[in-house]
C-alpha cells in the first residue's frame, strides 16, 4: 500500500488555516498543523475535519502537538510570524519574523531534514534566506511562495481589462516579493497572444503599478491583517507541483548560485517544480531595461540579508 504524502503547516492563521482547508479539501495528502496556540489548532482541525464529512470524503487530519510530530512530512510549510499591518511595510516585520523563522528552523533540522520547505512569512526573501542560514539545507529543498501570488495577481487585473477567460492569462512576476518586484508585460500571454497587442501601453503600465502595490491595496482596505486566500491558494500551487513530480515552471522565490549574476542571495525567478523542490532554475533572457529592474529588486533584497548579517546572524 502506497504511503499517504504529509504536509505540515506551521502556523495556523489566516494563511495557515486557509491553506489546510484547500488541502483538505482537494487532495489525499494527510495534513499536520501547528500553532502556538495548541486549542486553536485543534479547533480548526476539528471544523475542517466535520466540513470534509458533509460528502463522502473524509479528510486526514492531525495536529503537531511537538517537534517530533514533523517527522515524515514530504512538505512543510511555515506561515507562522507576525502579519502585515496597514502602514506597515514588509522591512518592518525582518528581525521579529527572522527570530521566528530560526526557532522553526531549529525543529525542522532536527526532525524532518528531508522534506521540501515552503516559506510564506514576511518579508518573504529574507525569511528563505534565514531558514537556508538555520538549516544548511541544501538550497533546492527550500523556496518561497510570492511570484505565483504576484503573477495571479497582475492575471488578475490584465482580466478586469480583457473580460477573457482567467485560465487564458499567463503573467510572469520576478524578483523581491516587495515594492520592487518585476511585473514582465513582454512575456505575458492571453491564449498565446502578447498582450501588447490587446492593450495599450498606458493601460499596461497600469497593472504593473497595481500589481506591484496589490498586497498594499488589500491591507489598506481590510484595515486589520493582510491577504490570505490567493497566498493560501497560490502555496496550495507549489504543494501540488512538488508532490506530483510534476516539473512545471512556476515563479518562486530562491538562493540565486549563479543564475541570473547573482549568488548568496535570494529572489523570485521562474522554477521546474518536481519531487526533489527546485529540479531547475529557469534563465529569461532578459532586455537592459528588465534587467535593470531586476537588478534594483535583488538589491532591497540584498540590503535585508545585509542587515540580517549584520545584526542577526552575528548576534
Amino acid at each position: 500500500m502506497e504511503r499517504v504524502k504529509r504536509v505540515g503547516i506551521i502556523g495556523a492563521g489566516n494563511v495557515g488555516s486557509t491553506l489546510a482547508y484547500i488541502l483538505s479539501a482537494t487532495t489525499p495528502y494527510q495534513i499536520i498543523l501547528r500553532d502556538k496556540d495548541k486549542d486553536r489548532a485543534r479547533g480548526m482541525l476539528l471544523d475542517m475535519f466535520q466540513a470534509s464529512c458533509v460528502g463522502e470524503k473524509f479528510a486526514k487530519l492531525d495536529v503537531i502537538a511537538s517537534p517530533k510530530d514533523l517527522g515524515g512530512c514530504d512538505v512543510i510549510v511555515v506561515a507562522a510570524g507576525s502579519p502585515r499591518l496597514p502602514g506597515m511595510s514588509r522591512n518592518d516585520l525582518l528581525f521579529a519574523n527572522a527570530k521566528v523563522i530560526s526557532e522553526i528552523a531549529k525543529d525542522i533540522k532536527e526532525n524532518s531534514p528531508e522534506a521540501i520547505v515552503i516559506l510564506v512569512t514576511n518579508p518573504l526573501d529574507a525569511m528563505v534566506y534565514t531558514m537556508l542560514q538555520e538549516t544548511g539545507f541544501n538550497p533546492r529543498q527550500i523556496l518561497g511562495m510570492a511570484g505565483i501570488l504576484d503573477s495571479a495577481r497582475m492575471a488578475s487585473f490584465i482580466y478586469e481589462k480583457l473580460q477573457c477567460a482567467p485560465g487564458q492569462i499567463v503573467a510572469p512576476v520576478m524578483g523581491g516579493h516587495g515594492d520592487d518586484m518585476v511585473p514582465l508585460p513582454r512575456f505575458c500571454m492571453v491564449n498565446g497572444v502578447p498582450l501588447s497587442e490587446l492593450l495599450e501601453e498606458s493601460q499596461i503600465q497600469e497593472v504593473v503599478q497595481r500589481t506591484r502595490n496589490a498586497g498594499a491595496e488589500i491591507v489598506s482596505r481590510l484595515k486589520k491583517g493582510s491577504a490570505y486566500f490567493a497566498p493560501a491558494r497560490a502555496t496550495a500551487e507549489m504543494i501540488c507541483a512538488i508532490m506530483s513530480d510534476s516539473h512545471k515552471i512556476l515563479p518562486c522565490s530562491v538562493l540565486l548560485q549563479g543564475e541570473y549574476g547573482y549568488r548568496d542571495v535570494v529572489g523570485g525567478v521562474p522554477v521546474e517544480l518536481g519531487i526533489h523542490g527546485i529540479e531547475r532554475v529557469v534563465e529569461l533572457k532578459l532586455l537592459p531595461e528588465e534587467k535593470q529592474q531586476f537588478d534594483k529588486s535583488i538589491q532591497s533584497v540584498q540590503d535585508l540579508i545585509d542587515a540580517l548579517k549584520a545584526e542577526y546572524f552575528n548576534s
